[in-house]
């Protein structure tokens, strides 16, 4: 470590403290937490087409298990974000090496 100010100075302007989460790993939360309140509403009309508690037809209930479908990989793929920017998160504070799982 040195004494001189000016590096001391560009250090302070370079580094910067990082926010846990990060803004990317906040970002994927939202989508997640959006998503999972879809689900829940899908499933909920869902329930109640099966159930006869809405007019609905065999098509429709088909349309609202492939939207079910389609949710469930959006959450896959959100998620996988969101372990990502995690990963770079502990590896940006030197809790994780690069190429580690």
């Amino acid at each position: 470590m040195t004494d001189n100010p000016e590096v001391k100075t560009a250090c302070v302007h370079s580094c910067k403290k990082i926010e846990v989460p990060t803004d990317e790993e906040v970002c994927a939360l939202n989508e997640l937490r959006c998503i999972k309140e879809k689900v829940r509403d899908l499933k909920k009309r869902i329930s109640d087409l099966s159930a006869g508690l809405v007019a609905g037809t065999r098509d429709d209930l088909m349309i609202l298990e492939r939207q079910m479908e389609d949710l469930k990989e959006e959450w896959l793929s959100w998620e996988e974000k969101r372990q990502q920017a995690a990963k770079e998160r502990m590896i940006i504070l030197g809790h994780e090496q690069h190429g580690t799982k």
